[in-house]
């Protein structure tokens, strides 16, 4: 193969690549290479290349139009049916202003986590709105800009717990009337560090339930999940007063009618926000939260979005704290999460601020007085309540007739939940109308006792005694402030035109794959049958999800050489949770328990080694040789120094450091001799699929980032996928949940397996409903497709380190002289000869109209660029030019025609208010300030013309400049003043 194939109308695989068969022609003629093939052939090792024939489980790649045909099938293969199920997923309006400019804008989804303020202020100010929801709510300080789902929030608030807690012994007690899920996710991460869980029925026992031997922590739901209120204060008050962390699961729908768990004593509150707009998904994704009292918030996981300000004194945002995270404290980091959920918590945080303090309390009353009127209809039926106050969840007894309702009710089209034979369980929401409430009475009037009328009103507020709400909440400007859909379509616009998205430009972060997020891969996830369907909905209901799941399990074991997938992590952090407990698992079913040593390249990603603690594994540090790549000689010492207690060695591949390192087998294979498994951390598999399979070359297991190799977008810091991909050895060790429809997953060449291990999700599949992104991509694509990215994609990164070598040193290289998919670019000899930082490059990049490449990692002082498969060469190359470009101011610097703490460099980046004030008293123009590199050239080589108004046209401003990052520390302010 010379290069990609003439342009076909109807494959995909040209929409998804960015350069043609003349672009990449001139390419490789750079790089003085005849074909894509000898490209690959020479930068990955013989000992690792797949045959150019092997056989695959892929099918071929399809149309947009007939892939989209394929994926409705599926979807008209689920039953949708008005779920009451509740459990912690609820019914709920997704505004269509929201779902329209964000949901579905690429300006909110296509963005990445905002590391780089100063070009993320509008989602930044949505999630400091967020925090302050959140914060208001709940009646906490500070709060953080969401975790995972609330089943996660509950473990990290566990972990939170036992950091802060005066007392350390190993027990913490668990609310019998929590969510079951949450109760299954908890045991796992207890179990992994030792730790005990202990349930207590705090409601009925109240403080007496409290022990007397020591604990750390208690985690009180509120409401229960059985729908009880009941005031939890004196219980939470015990239990601060034994030294131990009060934490309290919260739902927040509830508490616009009921006292905060602030008011009531909490230290800590954790849950969900997807009442608030965000639809069912089959389980999420959903923006969990964990929110803390004052002196909490070091230890708070996930990132805290606070205010600072930048060089002109102007209020800016940026992520503070961020010595508490994995990227910076590895394996003493506060939590692993890296990807989040922020679209979800920005949409929750737009839910409020479209609806307002008045418009939550009135759907919050809503749904209290409909449960109450049901409650008091059903009474009058002659059947019993299980509990006497409630919110929005009925516990209703019916001795042996659970069954009976429950098949009444699903045939009019609802879902109820049973527990046991004798009580029915159902939970309304804000989408349930008095029509609706009618049609569930109905459905149980041909078994009540007595039947009666019709639910009527009733004051749903009678029966909570003192926990009634009586203070105010979402009292900032910003809830009150856009009511109209004029008025807040404005906002969003507003707020998307401070960030730069993928939308705008090429997004080179290393390690992190900003590819293409196609349009036709993102239809499937607002079509109501993928959306509005329960996580616990019975399997008749969810055959097409199912098939699905099964489908895109059965090309990921495929394409990474492995035999078997988990899909439940919802993100890269908790598949490699999932894979690590499955390693313990594992050892621990051979008698060797005692293993518990993971070998950490030093180079490694900082998720690796805080998910290694989270997992219990004590973490030990293998260093790197001067090429980068890991050093035989400390690993083999390492090897012989931990011996029996060898658990596993964690790797990513290609390396972090971009290279394709030719010793992996070797490393893989003396793992193995010493009784380890191998863990290959899947970040870096666009540098793979169809040309090396993870499994074939040694790993046992691996995670994968959907939202990277496979088109999930990154969505400003999440929604992510994470699955867990290991060999059938690990199948029985991998993610189950005790309420998956579906026990069994394929395991390839083999019989289906069930994963039994503990849950690393609150739903059995984590974010299911936007698995039809990757699902689509890898139909579209196909296995030619899929290899053909990936050669693109080095094609890219060489194509990039060989043009910057002109000025800058690439730090490493494979044996032949090349990279992998990126490339790390050596700032530190430029810096130490003029003073320019990697902070400074950065941040000028800015006023070219680039986002970042990855800063000072895996190396302080350089830059990690990844241009992916999707960019074409006029943008590569416009950002290349703008690296030259600012070597050469770098070299004005250095040679003093621009003082050192006055040039462009330092300014940058730099505002249109910057330029406009009367006063400019910079040694450079306002026009090499925001327009650099801005004339007219042509390229002969490519036929390309690059016009000046062209350039212009599409500047991007920063709505604000350089940010004082220590101020925003010291002078912490995490919600809207």
């Amino acid at each position: 193969m010379t290069a990609s194939p003439a342009f076909d109308h109807d494959s995909f695989v040209h929409r998804h690549v960015g350069t043609d068969a003349s672009a990449q022609r001139h390419m490789l003629d750079t790089l003085g290479l005849e074909s894509l093939d000898e490209l690959i052939e020479r930068a990955v090792p013989s000992t690792i290349l797949l045959e150019p024939d092997t056989g695959t489980a892929v099918p071929p790649g399809i149309s947009e139009t007939a892939a989209l045909e394929e994926l409705r099938t599926l979807a008209q293969r689920n039953t949708v049916r008005r779920s009451l199920l509740g459990q912690g997923y609820y019914g709920t309006h997704t505004p269509a202003v929201i779902q329209r400019n964000v949901l579905e804008n690429p300006a909110w989804y296509t963005a990445y986590t905002p590391y780089q303020p100063e070009i993320s202020q509008g989602r930044l100010e949505a999630l400091l709105t967020f925090q302050t929801m959140i914060c208001d709510l709940t009646g906490m300080d500070v709060s953080n800009a969401s975790t995972l789902d609330e089943a996660t929030s509950a473990a990290e608030a566990l972990m939170l717990a036992r950091r802060a807690a005066r007392r350390k012994a190993p027990v913490f007690l668990v609310d019998t009337d929590t969510f079951p899920a949450t109760k299954a996710v908890l045991k796992g991460r207890a179990d992994g560090l030792g730790i005990e869980l202990r349930e207590v029925d705090f409601a009925a026992e109240g403080t007496g339930g409290i022990p007397e031997e020591d604990f750390f922590g208690a985690l009180v739901q509120y409401p229960g999940a059985s729908g009880r209120v009941w005031d939890p204060s004196p219980v939470l008050t015990a239990i601060k007063e034994t030294k131990a962390v009060a934490i309290v699961a919260a739902d927040l729908l509830a508490l616009t009618m009921l006292a905060s768990p602030g008011t009531l004593g909490a230290d800590v509150t954790i849950g969900t926000s997807q009442r608030f707009g965000i639809p069912l998904g089959f389980g999420g994704p959903h923006a969990g939260y964990v929110a803390v009292r004052k002196g909490l918030e070091r230890q708070l996981p996930g990132r805290l979005v606070g205010i600072s300000k930048d060089t002109d004194g102007v209020p800016a945002y940026r992520l503070s704290l961020q010595t508490r995270e994995q990227h910076i404290r590895r394996e003493r980091a506060t939590s692993a999460i890296t990807t989040a959920q922020v679209l979800l918590a920005v949409m929750a945080a737009m839910y409020a601020v479209h609806h307002g303090p008045e418009g939550l309390t009135r759907i919050g009353r809503q749904v209290a007085d409909r449960t109450a009127a049901l409650a008091a209809h059903l009474v009058d039926c002659g059947f019993e309540l299980v509990h006497d106050s409630f919110y929005d969840t009925l516990q209703v007894r019916a001795t042996g007739l659970a069954d009976d309702i429950a098949a009444t009710a699903a045939e009019s089209g609802f879902l109820l939940h049973t527990v046991g034979a004798d009580v029915v369980q159902l939970s309304l929401d804000e989408t349930v109308t008095a029509a609706d409430l009618q049609a569930i009475a109905a459905a149980f009037a041909p078994h009540a006792p007595d039947p009666g009328g019709q639910p009527g009103a009733v004051d749903s507020g009678a029966n909570w005694g003192g926990l009634v709400r009586r203070d105010a909440f979402l009292q900032h400007p910003v809830f009150a402030s856009f009511r109209s859909e004029t008025a807040m379509m404005r906002y969003l616009r507003r707020l998307a035109d401070r960030d730069f998205a993928l939308d705008r430009g090429m997004i080179p972060l290393g390690s992190c794959t900003m590819k293409l997020n196609a349009a036709t891969e993102m239809a499937g996830i607002t079509w109501r049958e993928f959306n509005a369907v329960h996580p616990f909905a019975p399997r008749q209901d969810v055959e097409g999800y199912l098939e699905m799941i099964t489908q895109l399990e059965t090309w990921l074991a495929d394409l990474t050489g492995y035999e078997t997938v988990s899909l439940q992590p919802n993100a890269g952090s908790q598949g490699e949770f999932a894979g690590l407990l499955a390693i313990r698992a594992y050892h621990a079913s051979r008698g060797e328990g005692e293993r518990d040593v993971c070998l950490v390249p030093s180079s490694a990603h900082g998720t690796n080694a805080a998910s290694a603690v989270n997992a219990g594994l004590r973490v030990v540090v293998v260093d790197s040789d001067a090429r980068g790549n890991i050093d035989l000689d400390d690993l083999k010492q390492k090897i012989k120094d931990h011996g029996e207690q060898l658990a596993a060695i964690m790797i990513t591949y290609p390396s972090t450091h971009g290279v394709y390192e030719e010793e992996v087998r070797t490393v893989c294979q003396l793992i193995h001799d010493a009784g380890g498994q191998v863990y290959v951390d899947g970040a870096n598999l666009n540098a793979l699929l169809q040309v090396a399979k993870l499994g074939e070359f040694g790993g046992d297991v691996s995670h994968l980032n959907l939202h990277k190799t496979f088109c999930i977008p990154h969505g400003g810091g999440g929604p992510g996928v994470g699955p867990v991909a290991a060999k059938a050895h690990l199948a029985p060790f991998l993610p189950g949940h005790p309420a998956m429809q579906k026990a069994e997953h394929p395991v390839l060449g083999s019989e289906d397996q069930e994963h039994a291990g503990p849950p690393v999700s609150q739903a059995p599949y984590g974010s299911p409903s936007i698995l039809p992104i990757s699902w689509t991509y890898i139909r579209l694509m196909g296995p030619e497709g899929l290899r053909h990215a990936t050669e693109t994609a080095v094609l890219a990164a060489n194509y990039m380190a060989s043009r910057l070598s002109q000025a800058y040193e690439i730090l490493y290289t494979g044996e032949e002289g090349l990279v992998a998919h990126e490339c790390i670019v050596d700032l530190r000899p430029m810096t130490a000869r003029t003073g320019i930082t990697v902070d400074d490059v950065v941040k000028r990049l800015i006023d070219y109209g680039f986002h970042a490449p990855t800063m000072s990692f895996p190396v302080a002082g350089t830059l990690m660029i990844e241009p992916t498969e999707s960019e074409d060469l006029e943008e590569m190359d416009r950002f290349v030019d703008a690296m030259l470009m600012i070597a050469a101011e770098a070299e004005k610097v250095a040679a003093g025609e621009w003082p050192a703490e006055d040039n462009p460099l330092v300014g940058a980046p730099h505002t249109a208010a910057s330029i406009a004030a009367a006063d400019w008293p910079h040694p450079y123009s306002r026009e090499i300030a925001v327009y650099p590199g801005t004339r007219a050239s042509d390229d002969d080589a490519t036929g390309s013309h690059t016009s000046t108004a062209m350039r212009i046209q599409s500047k991007y401003w920063p709505p604000v400049r350089r940010i004082d990052q220590a101020y925003g520390d010291r002078n912490l302010v995490a919600v809207w003043p």
